[in-house]
């Protein structure tokens, strides 16, 4: 990860990730979690929790960690350097954004795809994610990092299950009615969020790290 002057630090509180049933347990640890085990710490009296208090790692659990990644270059027709050259065409056709979806929104829709696809090459998904680091840069012409625009792409690929009932909440895309989330995920890794001055390519506003469990024996991705 390239070094990086922080400007304004608006440290969004984290999210953690449920895993398989059997390696998990919610709430405050009397004792350290058991080996090859992560437990996320749920905030209390929450349905649908974004992030997790934090999570416990029991020993001799491996664990990846991910570089930080940033959006692919996917749309061609734009200038290269800009920031709609981050736009994944495959998600918005001809990089076009519907209605309320901010660029800072599909551009962490674009890493979120790019975090899947790392993970997968080794043999992980995204419910096996524990943890996560965010790096928002400001859109051109904007005071502030799109926080809200980032936590809807988040939305689409985390935390987005009901704790009680465990099926699936609608995610807003942009300002769309909420509807099916692009992945159906219940983990809510422990994250921060930090609004940055420059990041390392021009044309990014998001660059993510993570932290996976690998899962534990018998589990089917």
């Amino acid at each position: 990860m390239s070094a990086r002057r922080h400007t304004a630090v608006a440290v969004a509180a984290t999210a953690l990730v449920c895993l398989p049933a059997s390696a998990i347990a919610h709430g405050t640890f009397a004792k350290p979690p058991k080996p090859g085990t992560a437990v996320p710490a749920l905030p209390v009296g929450q349905d649908n929790p974004m992030i997790a208090e934090g999570v416990a790692i029991g020993a001799s659990t491996p664990v990846y960690k991910s570089s930080g990644l940033g959006p692919s270059a996917l749309n061609a027709a734009a200038p290269a350097g800009s920031e709609q050259r981050y736009v994944d065409t495959a998600v918005f056709p001809d990089g076009v954004l519907p209605p309320g979806v901010t660029i800072t929104e599909a551009q962490g829709i674009n890493v979120l795809r790019r975090i899947g696809e790392n993970l997968a090459r080794q043999g992980l998904s995204y419910d096996d994610v524990i943890t996560m680091r965010v790096f928002l840069q400001n859109p051109a012409g904007a005071a502030t990092a799109d926080f809200a625009g980032w936590n809807r792409a988040y939305r689409q690929y985390f935390a987005n299950t009901s704790l009680s009932t465990g099926k699936p909440i609608d995610v807003p895309l942009g300002t769309a009615a909420p509807a099916q989330p692009f992945v159906v995920n219940p983990a809510r890794p422990s994250r921060f969020a930090l609004e940055i001055e420059n990041l390392p390519v021009a044309g990014w506003l998001v660059e993510v790290e993570v932290d996976a469990v690998y899962p534990s024996k018998g589990r089917k991705h």
